[in-house]
């Protein structure tokens, strides 16, 4: 049986290995590499579906298993008719098993064989999510593309602490793969590992036996150094399957995506472009931009002379510093709407670049360009 979602390769970069493909889903084509805005509660804060599809361009957005799981509930997402119907969007849709959020609950959370009893962040009330269970919830909520549940192991942790949480999210996605009950949304297992790159190959390896549909690299970019990123980074990607989709996890900034483009990966997404716009920073051309700095208070220039945005092409960085510093909404729809629309359009860059076989001059000129200090 053919799966529901497949990887076509276009052009892979001469200068760096770097991939340009597309993935085909049941609600359309995304041209890769790519960044996935972060919906986190089936929204992109401050976004609508309108503004993410025209003015942000985003090809496919995130939801979260555990969020939407305790409120409004599965049921209710399934009841409308799944997500996409729920929140009105048309495109490829993705969501995370919650195996993050669920285990950055420290002490609200026990994990044991069987799953994880945790505490709602809501009420304080018990819940348990089983690989079965986050199934069964992802099956309803129904993205085109879902995450099998993991545990990911914090930084840093010990060979044999990691060791053991890498085997259970091994057994946990075999669980996962045997509840799964939807031919029309993709699994996609998770490598975990850590930072030991012995157990990265060997959760990889067993991981591709069961043959999900695409993989994802987990329990990175969790408050490592640059460095140990990196190096687990460009150790595992080349070990993926190479006729399958690639996803890095949790990955937002400019110099990380550019990074992962290079090493090989198709998908990355993060809550960053928002959660910096919400505290007045944009990202821009020539770097970050504090927009409630003085300095910009007689500025109006708009934010990047550069950008294509509805923002860009509307606003100054005077206007949307004074929205900021009066805490006014509209500030901080102008700034995610740019911020998200500023690695949409990195991301369309990048896959030039790959096409004419250029991704390394480009990532040396745009860090010199936005600041960055290669290393």
């Amino acid at each position: 049986m053919k799966p529901s979602v497949t990887y076509e390769l276009l052009h892979e970069c001469k200068q760096t290995g770097a991939r340009r493909g597309v993935i085909h889903t049941p609600h359309g084509d995304i041209q890769t590499p790519v960044f996935m805005p972060v919906g986190t509660q089936a929204t992109v804060k401050a976004m609508t579906p309108e503004e993410l599809k025209e003015d942000v361009k985003a090809q496919i957005i995130l939801a979260n298993t555990y969020h939407l799981y305790l409120r409004p509930g599965h049921e209710i997402v399934k009841q409308a008719g799944g997500l996409h119907s729920f929140m009105n969007w048309e495109k490829p849709i993705l969501t995370d098993s919650g195996g993050f959020q669920v285990f950055s609950l420290g002490d609200l959370r026990k994990i044991t064989e069987d799953g994880v009893e945790f505490k709602s962040y809501l009420d304080g009330s018990k819940h348990f999510l089983s690989p079965e269970k986050v199934m069964k919830i992802e099956n309803a909520l129904g993205a085109d593309i879902i995450m099998a549940f993991d545990e990911c192991a914090p930084y840093p942790s010990t060979y044999e602490y990691t060791k053991n949480s890498m085997e259970r999210t091994t057994r946990w996605a075999i669980r996962c793969k045997n509840a799964h009950k939807r031919e029309d949304q993709a699994l996609f297992g998770i490598i975990q590992g850590g930072f030991y790159k012995d157990l990265r190959k060997k959760s990889l390896e067993d991981l591709e036996i069961l043959d999900f549909p695409g993989y994802a690299i987990g329990g990175i970019s969790v408050g490592e150094p640059k460095e140990e990123f990196l190096s687990i980074l460009n150790y595992t990607a080349p070990l993926m399957p190479k006729e399958k989709p690639r996803y890095l996890m949790g990955v937002g900034t400019p110099d990380y995506l550019i990074e992962a483009a290079m090493a090989g990966i198709d998908m990355c997404d993060c809550v960053l472009p928002t959660r910096i716009a919400r505290n007045g920073t944009a990202m821009t051309w020539n770097g970050k931009v504090v927009i409630r700095n003085a300095t910009y208070e007689k500025d109006f220039e708009p934010l990047d002379k550069e950008c294509d945005c509805y923002t860009c092409k509307n606003y100054s960085r005077a206007y949307i510093r004074h929205l900021i510093k009066c805490n006014e909404i509209l500030g901080i729809r102008l700034l995610s709407i740019h911020n998200l629309r500023f690695l949409t359009r990195l991301m369309e860059r990048v896959r030039i670049e790959i096409e004419n076989n250029n991704l390394k001059t480009f990532q040396n000129k745009f860090y010199k360009k936005y600041g960055y200090t290669k290393e």
